[in-house]
């Protein structure tokens, strides 16, 4: 309703970010440590001492998921804003430096949302996009503009607008991720059962996954998500 947009096109957003998932397996949010920006933020002051986390070159990512943290650590220890402000956050992936485009005070306040549901990340990730203007280009389904413009003038080295484009076409096909399933896919990872994603689809990992996990907690074996089982899971791992 802010942007004025269909689903698909929102959804397409965090699936290319994402793969569609907000947290990690151990509830932290998902980041991306970027050392080229906290070189511009600290003037490259620390670029001699730790070129790995801190470069006028991008790149150099390494692992995903708790690799990220700790280079983000090894940062935080440098200069704790600027570390922050040069890490993507949450299901958007939106860069601490644009807290205040994002709806937050600060690059503190954002971090803190970002760590307390997807919902707030999700909310950040459209304050940005409409805050940024970049709302029309969704609109008008101008992916290149829009790619240019949330992901930088480099977009094109990663095909972001290709990859982009081609799961708006997924969504709108459908069918849509149904949000129960996808909650009961987080659920599951949550509490270790691998379910080959969170994606709101119930796909054959995720129906073993459940299976299993009816089976450990003593239920019945239904394959399907019925009431007791998804109450029985939500309870599990938010209780």
């Amino acid at each position: 309703r802010v942007l004025g947009v269909e689903m698909p096109a929102l959804w397409a957003i965090v699936s290319v970010e994402t793969r569609g998932c907000g947290f990690m397996r151990d509830r932290r949010p998902q980041i991306l440590f970027e050392r080229h920006w906290f070189h511009k933020l600290t003037d490259g002051r620390f670029d001699a001492a730790a070129p790995d986390i801190s470069n006028d070159t991008s790149g150099g990512y390494g692992e995903p998921e708790a690799w990220q943290y700790d280079r983000l650590e090894r940062a935080f220890k440098l200069d704790s804003e600027a570390a922050l402000k040069s890490t993507s956050w949450g299901i958007g992936q939106v860069m601490g430096f644009n807290a205040n485009l994002a709806g937050f005070p600060d690059v503190e306040e954002m971090v803190k949302a970002m760590c307390d549901s997807e919902d707030a990340q999700f909310h950040g990730m459209i304050g940005f996009i409409d805050k940024s203007g970049l709302g029309k280009h969704l609109k008008n389904e101008d992916w290149a503009a829009f790619a240019k413009g949330y992901n930088g003038p480099g977009y094109r080295k990663n095909s972001y607008d290709i990859k982009l484009a081609k799961e708006h076409a997924r969504f709108k096909r459908g069918p849509m991720p149904e949000l129960r399933v996808r909650a009961a896919q987080l659920y599951l990872n949550f509490l270790g059962y691998d379910t080959g994603g969170v994606d709101g689809w119930f796909g054959n990992k995720s129906l073993i996954a459940m299976n299993t996990y009816q089976k450990q907690t003593n239920l019945s074996v239904t394959s399907r998500l019925d009431n007791i089982t998804f109450d029985t899971l939500q309870n599990q791992a938010t209780g």
